[in-house]
């Protein structure tokens, strides 16, 4: 079983302009407070949501800096008490805002002993360490660290009242650590499909595509286990035009025939037919709905469900049910879902 937003990897390098291919990770600079600005308020309680199925390019910058290895030899950073997992959110008493403002820090600091004020399982924590010299003449804690991501994947629900969105159905966890990344902010770019990996027993397929740097069609405010949420800017997407949908709660949901809206070519998004099998009350994991892919155009292109296909909308009997969230890699025409009912309260 495995997360389906697009195959999130690291890289060494910033972002730069143009396109850039679905699935890269990069280290990007500190977001605006413009940007930390997105999160609205409350989120008043809605019945009827546009369904969208639309693939977009996801940037995500965490609060502070995840640990995601530390090296097997003897280092400052292990030498302190420092772990894999841990977020570093303060050093010397400034707040880390990016991979590149921490090491900056360090140097600042050189080899005299400064505080680490460390995240660790949801508790606050302060550990000293002693910065050592390396052989570039740079000074450095001995640890790899990383303060964003990005990739690809697909929108689940439009509010037309509040211009609020959700996607993925699942929070973006570090590929290293597998934990959540802590929330700074972030945002949606426009992204197309231009190519699909099919899926496999034993091997999760992919969609491949490009999404543009320069153009943002909104903001995130919240990274949660149940999705990513945020605000679109006005008239940035065409699918904010769509029709809206009852939400249908989950007892209104039932093993039996149902579709998902998907985008797995170009801009294109259609809906195919999935049966739900079985229905799995208060998971809590995004794991309560048990689909199966009947559409023969579906396999087809994908093999059944792939990685950036996360957040998919998923409709019965004219109403709006949630999202898809796992693929099965024993299966990949088998996978998970979560109730949209579920999402919105994580939205909240």
């Amino acid at each position: 079983m495995i997360f389906l937003y697009g195959l999130w990897q690291t890289a060494k390098r910033a972002l730069r302009g143009g396109a850039a291919l679905l699935l890269a990770m990069q280290l990007l600079m500190a977001p605006t407070a413009a940007a930390r600005a997105a999160e609205p308020e409350r989120l008043p309680s809605v019945k009827e949501l546009v369904p969208v199925g639309h693939t977009v390019g996801i940037k995500l910058f965490s609060r502070g800096v995840l640990v995601v290895k530390l090296p097997e030899d003897s280092t400052p950073a292990k030498a302190c008490g420092l772990r894999t997992g841990d977020v570093i959110v303060r050093c010397g008493g400034t707040a880390v805002r990016s991979s590149e403002q921490f090491r900056s820090l360090l140097q600042k600091t050189g080899q005299q002993s400064t505080d680490l004020q460390v995240r660790r399982n949801g508790k606050s924590m302060t550990l000293s360490v002693c910065p050592e010299e390396t052989e570039q003449g740079t000074y450095s804690i001995g640890a790899w660290i990383r303060d964003s991501m990005a990739g690809i994947g697909t929108v689940t629900y439009y509010d037309p009242a509040t211009g609020t969105f959700g996607a993925l159905g699942h929070g973006i966890t570090d590929t290293d650590t597998a934990q959540l990344m802590p929330f700074s902010s972030g945002s949606v770019l426009p992204s197309t499909v231009k190519a699909v990996k099919r899926g496999e027993i034993g091997s999760a397929g992919e969609l491949r595509g490009d999404f543009v740097l320069e153009e943002t069609l909104g903001d995130l405010y919240a990274n949660t286990g149940c999705g990513v949420f945020g605000r679109l800017e006005a008239d940035s997407a065409s699918w904010q035009q769509g029709k809206a949908l009852p939400v249908a709660s989950p007892s209104e949901v039932a093993a039996g025939p149902a579709t998902i809206l998907a985008n797995v070519q170009g801009d294109e998004v259609r809906a195919y037919d999935v049966e739900i099998l079985k229905i799995v009350s208060n998971s809590g994991d995004g794991r309560e709905l048990v689909l199966s892919v009947t559409d023969p155009d579906l396999i087809a292109a994908t093999g059944g469900i792939v990685q950036g296909m996360s957040g998919s909308p998923i409709l019965q009997n004219g109403k709006f049910v949630g999202a898809v969230t796992h693929v099965l890699l024993n299966d990949p025409t088998k996978g998970y879902g979560i109730f949209l009912e579920t999402m919105l309260n994580a939205a909240k």
